[in-house]
C-alpha cells in the first residue's frame, strides 16, 4: 500500500523493460523545480540507491558483481541483512530482465533489430546526459563561489555593518524630508530593517506560511544561506538570527536529503530543534478557560495547542519507520505535507536567496504575476475558442427548434435552447 502511495521506484517505476541497464526516464530528466518531490519508505531506500545491474553481452544474465559494495551505509548492515538486500535486488532485476526478453522475443525479427539499434542510440544519449549532469554540477559549484562575495556585501549592507556613501555632495532625500535635521538628531536606523521578512512576505507561497505573530521574530533574521551537500546528496538552508527574545538559537537549519536531485526524489528533511524561551513559543498557543460557576477549582484551565507558524518549517513531517502503521489516507496526507515542505525549501533556495532585494521591493512578485497573466491569457484564449464553438452549436440548435415550434401551431411554443454551462 505505502509503496504505491509513495511511488517507490522498485514497484512504481522500475528499470526500462527494453533496457534494464538504464534508469527510468522519470529519474533522469526533470530539473529540481519541474516537479514536486517523491518520498519513499526508509526500508526501501537502500535498493533504490544501488546502481542497476547491467546485461552482459546482450544475453539474459545479470552482472551483480560489486553490488554489495555499492549499497550506501552498507557498513551499518549485518552480513545477513546485506545478503537479503542483495538477494532482493537480484530477484527484482532478474524479473525485469525476463520481462525485457519477453518484449523483444515477441517482436518481428526486423523490428527487433531496429529496437536494438534504438537501444544503442539511447545508450549513447544516456552517456552524454550523465556528462551533462556532471558538468552542470561543476558549473553550479563554480558560480556559487562567485556569488559568495556578492552575498557577503549584501549581508553587510542589510545589517548595517557598512554604510553606503551618498552619490552626491548635496542633501540626501532623507535629509530633505527631515527638514534639515542632522543624522545625530534623528533616531538612527541601521541597515535595512525587516529585510528578509518583507522579502519572504512578498512571495505568495511563503506569505501563506508567515503568521502575524511570527513577524516580530523574523525581524531578527540577518541572513539566509544555502549549501549543497554530497553525503548524503541534498542541500541545507541556514537562517542566521540576531539575539532575540524568542529563542536561544543563533542559527536555524533545514536539511533535505535527496535520493535523486534531478527528479527530485526526497528521502527526508531534518530541521533544528528550536530552544524557545518560556512563554515565547510561536508554534503553540495556550488556551485559558474559566472554571464553571460553583466549581471547587477556582484556577483557570489551561490547554496548549499547536498552531500555524512559519517556524513549523523546522519541524518537517517524517515517514514512520514501520510502513504498516500508515493507512492510505494518512500516506496521501503525508505525501502532500512533504511536497509542500519541499516547495517552501526550494523556493527559499532558488528564488529568495539569489534575488532577495527584488522580492523585498516587490519587483520579483510583479514579474511572477506578469508570467501568470501570460499563462492565464493563453488558457482563457483556449477556453474562449471552446465557448465560441459551443455558442455556434447552440445557435444552430435554437434556429432548428424555433422552426419546429412555429410549425407546431399558435398554441405551442418551441423548445428553449440548452444554456451553456460555464466550465
Amino acid at each position: 500500500m505505502l509503496a504505491q502511495k509513495y511511488e517507490v521506484f522498485f514497484s512504481a517505476a522500475p528499470l526500462s523493460p527494453l533496457n534494464p541497464a538504464q534508469p527510468p526516464a522519470a529519474a533522469r530528466v526533470s530539473p529540481p523545480l519541474a516537479a514536486s518531490p517523491k518520498i519513499s519508505p526508509p526500508e526501501l531506500l537502500e535498493p533504490r540507491a544501488a546502481p542497476p545491474a547491467a546485461m552482459s553481452d546482450g544475453k539474459d544474465s545479470l552482472d551483480l558483481s560489486g553490488l554489495g559494495a555499492a549499497i550506501p551505509n552498507s557498513n551499518e548492515l549485518s552480513a545477513e541483512d546485506k545478503a537479503n538486500l542483495v538477494a532482493s535486488i537480484k530477484n527484482t532485476l532478474e524479473g525485469l530482465a525476463s520481462r525485457h526478453m519477453d518484449v523483444l522475443e515477441g517482436l518481428d525479427p526486423k523490428v527487433r533489430k531496429r529496437v536494438e539499434k534504438l537501444r544503442e542510440i539511447q545508450g549513447q544519449h544516456d552517456e552524454l546526459e550523465a556528462k551533462f549532469f556532471e558538468e552542470r554540477a561543476a558549473l553550479e559549484a563554480k558560480y556559487q563561489k562567485l556569488y559568495e562575495p556578492l552575498y557577503s556585501k549584501r549581508y553587510e549592507i542589510v545589517n548595517g555593518v557598512i554604510e553606503v556613501e551618498a552619490e552626491s555632495a548635496g542633501e540626501t532625500p532623507a535629509e530633505q524630508k527631515s527638514g534639515g535635521e542632522t543624522p545625530s538628531e534623528q533616531k538612527e536606523e541601521k541597515g535595512v530593517p525587516a529585510f528578509w521578512l518583507n522579502a519572504m512576505k512578498n512571495h505568495e507561497i511563503l506569505a501563506e506560511e508567515i503568521q502575524e505573530r511570527d513577524e516580530e521574530a523574523l525581524k531578527y533574521l540577518k541572513d539566509i544561506k544555502w549549501y549543497r551537500i554530497s553525503e548524503p546528496k541534498g542541500f541545507k538552508l541556514e537562517f542566521h538570527f540576531d539575539t532575540n527574545p524568542f529563542f536561544k538559537n543563533s542559527v536555524l537549519t533545514k536539511t533535505y536529503h535527496m535520493i535523486d536531485e534531478d527528479e527530485p526524489i526526497l528521502e527526508k528533511a531534518i530541521g533544528t530543534d528550536i530552544e524557545w524561551y518560556a512563554g515565547k513559543c510561536l508554534t503553540q498557543k495556550v488556551l485559558k478557560k474559566k472554571p464553571r460557576k460553583g466549581s471547587k477549582n477556582t484556577k483557570p484551565i489551561t490547554k496548549t495547542e499547536d498552531c500555524d507558524s512559519f517556524f513549523n518549517f523546522f519541524s518537517p513531517p517524517q515517514v514512520p519507520d514501520d510502513e504498516e502503521e500508515i493507512d492510505e489516507d494518512t500516506a496521501e496526507q503525508l505525501q502532500n505535507q512533504m511536497e509542500q515542505d519541499y516547495d517552501i525549501g526550494s523556493t527559499i533556495r532558488d528564488k529568495i536567496i539569489p534575488h532577495a532585494v527584488s522580492w523585498f521591493t516587490g519587483e520579483a512578485a510583479q514579474d511572477d504575476d506578469f508570467e501568470g497573466l501570460i499563462d492565464g491569457d493563453e488558457d482563457d484564449y483556449e477556453e474562449d475558442e471552446d465557448e465560441d464553438d459551443e455558442d455556434e452549436e447552440s445557435e444552430d440548435d435554437h434556429d432548428t427548434k424555433k422552426t419546429k415550434g412555429a410549425a407546431g401551431g399558435d398554441g405551442q411554443q418551441g423548445e428553449r435552447p440548452a444554456e451553456c454551462k460555464q466550465q
